[in-house]
């Protein structure tokens, strides 16, 4: 059984989440107080963080920003009445893994946590991934190693570096890229992608030019 924290001030929204969640067999746990859920989200393991925005007593963009300085790699959906691009930009660029705004279709966000929580299943495989010398991606346990030493990442990006590296020298489509994420059930725009890709290089520090930007078409793992 998966396990799901909801941070959400709106108590009819949580209990519809709270119907449909437990439809797909998972249990949930709630907070309608930002400090309280991020307490939560600190002491308890999920699979699925559902976040909002505007909370009393912290904020959504604090939690997330906190949680990934602690290293805590829970998948994180921000909810949130907020509509403008830079927002959305901005919870990407901090570390959450999608973005969806009030008021939004039930349908659509349910297909995100189904694909965030089969994502979470199929991540596992027996094999080490090397890139160049420096890069390991150990895919058995989650965990990329740069010049012997673990870099933190967050679901998303693991995955992201994952795929491009499974098809090295071979160009992605950003389209490609979020079916392979994703699949077919997520509609975002080519930007998610590309702030995603950001962040890698940022934590790839050196190794980042082995990400390379091939203009109007993707990205590509080149040594």
């Amino acid at each position: 059984m998966k396990r799901v924290l909801i941070i959400e001030d709106d108590i009819e929204i949580v209990h519809l989440l709270e119907i449909h969640l437990k439809d797909l067999n998972c249990e949930v746990v709630s907070s309608q107080r930002g400090d309280e859920g991020f307490v939560n989200a600190l002491e308890k393991d999920f699979s699925l963080i559902i976040l909002d925005i505007m909370l009393p007593g912290m904020d959504g963009i604090e939690i997330c920003q906190k949680l990934r300085a602690k290293n805590i790699e829970t998948p994180i959906i921000m909810l949130t009445s907020k509509s403008e691009e830079i927002d959305k930009v901005l919870g990407l660029e901090i570390g959450a893994d999608d973005y969806i705004t009030k008021p939004f279709s039930v349908r659509e966000l349910l297909a995100r946590i189904k694909a965030v929580l089969r994502r979470s299943e199929n991540i596992t495989t027996d094999k080490i991934i090397k890139i160049g010398d420096d890069i390991k991606i150990f895919a058995d346990n989650y965990e990329v190693q740069l010049q012997g030493k673990k870099i933190d990442l967050t679901n998303t990006e693991f995955n992201l570096l994952k795929i491009l590296a499974a098809e090295k020298g071979n160009v992605l489509s950003r389209k490609k890229i979020l079916k392979k994420l994703w699949g077919n059930d997520k509609i975002v725009t080519s930007r998610t992608v590309d702030v995603h890709i950001r962040n890698l290089r940022e934590k790839l520090k050196n190794q980042a030019h082995l990400i390379k930007n091939v203009r109007g078409v993707g990205y590509k793992i080149s040594e």
